[in-house]
């Protein structure tokens, strides 16, 4: 006997996961992890007997319910279940897929479509932010179809801009979480900064890297692995988020001139797998570092006029991430008025998942 449970497959952005209601899942948060990690069929390296794709971009979850912000039309609990552990981890939001939030809550009754553009105000539960995304409606239905594209998906589909309402410092309470731009763990000099996603930001060089490797060479080097690990373990209570031995954040930047004619060249660690492009709320931080006096990201982008930057084209492995900034400086301080981007998402299935009624019966 197995359990069977509504459920969307999405791609949203460059990654791809399962799409719930909240009255689907069990309400008790115990049971809710559970029946999760059967599904993604998590602990498993390969994922082999669930809908996981043995990859944390591939393994993610969003739970849509009715909005418990005044401004809000939905919330959204972005959830991470770890490949090979069984652990469902809380600890950051996902841009990516937030990107799939606006179209599953159309068409799941939640948000009535407008004819053209419907604006979809989506209160982020992991940073208690709101975001804005605006999805393609004509006569009222979703549209996925379009001709944007983003570096790291193939084809075109339809537009989704999404904006992003005071971000800054959510998961760490200050944008600057250590009040410096600058500050020197283990001998490396890093910035740490929180713009939607806590970074740490870093010089390829100061590690004897480039900052131009594959994925794969920078995930095969176990002893700069080990070193970028120690750093994290000691930012982390620096950055207001405590013991981070088994959470997700921060993510590890390493950072390098643009190649491309970019702002700057990115290799995310995210933080034990290195992503083959970078996250949003990553990229969206990265390109705040850019504009932070004195921080690394700002040494390396070499930005003239920072306060007059609209556009920045945040490099990474597979293309470039663009984020729109609006910021001001003031007494040397940045402050983000606007941080905007565009996604795309495709529904790619829509049905049951099953668990075992072993892990839960149901209601």
């Amino acid at each position: 006997m197995q359990t069977a449970i509504p459920c969307t497959v999405m791609r949203g952005g460059t990654s791809k996961g399962l799409y719930f209601r909240v009255e689907d899942l069990p309400s008790d948060t115990a049971t809710r992890d559970k029946v999760l990690l059967a599904a993604m069929g998590s602990p498993d390296i390969r994922q082999i007997d669930g809908m996981g794709g043995a990859h944390p971009l591939t393994s993610k979850i969003a739970i849509v319910a009715p909005p418990s912000h005044p401004d809000a039309d939905v919330d959204y609990l972005f959830l991470q279940a770890v490949v090979d552990e069984p652990r469902i981890d809380t600890s950051q939001n996902c841009g990516n897929l937030l990107a799939g939030i606006g179209p599953f809550a159309i068409e799941n009754g939640m948000v009535k479509a407008k004819h053209g553009v419907t604006d979809v105000r989506i209160h982020m539960l992991n940073t208690k932010s709101i975001a804005v995304a605006s999805v393609q409606t004509p006569g009222g239905v979703v549209e996925y179809q379009g001709d944007a594209r983003i570096d790291g998906v193939p084809g075109t589909a339809a537009p989704i801009p999404i904006d992003f309402l005071d971000v800054a410092g959510s998961s760490c309470g200050a944008l600057l979480p250590t009040g410096n731009a600058i500050d020197i763990v283990d001998g490396v000099e890093l910035t740490c900064i929180d713009n939607g996603m806590p970074v740490v930001v870093m010089r390829a060089r100061d590690f004897g890297k480039t900052g131009y490797e594959t994925p794969e060479a920078l995930e095969s080097d176990a002893a700069l692995k080990a070193k970028i690990e120690a750093i994290r373990l000691k930012v982390g209570p620096m950055m207001n988020l405590g013991d981070v031995a088994k959470k997700t954040v921060p993510k590890m930047c390493l950072v390098a001139p643009a190649q491309h004619g970019g702002a700057i060249s990115t290799r995310n660690f995210i933080p034990h797998r290195v992503h083959e492009a970078i996250g949003v709320f990553g990229a969206v931080s990265v390109a705040t570092a850019c504009v932070v006096p004195g921080s690394v990201a700002a040494s390396v982008a070499g930005i003239a006029d920072p306060q007059n930057v609209k556009n920045l084209e945040i490099e990474h492995p597979t293309g470039f991430f663009t984020v729109t900034m609006d910021v001001s400086l003031e007494g040397g301080n940045v402050q983000v008025r606007r941080a905007a981007l565009l996604r795309t998402a495709r529904k790619l299935m829509r049905g049951e998942v099953y668990v075992p009624t072993s892990v839960w019966s149901g209601r």
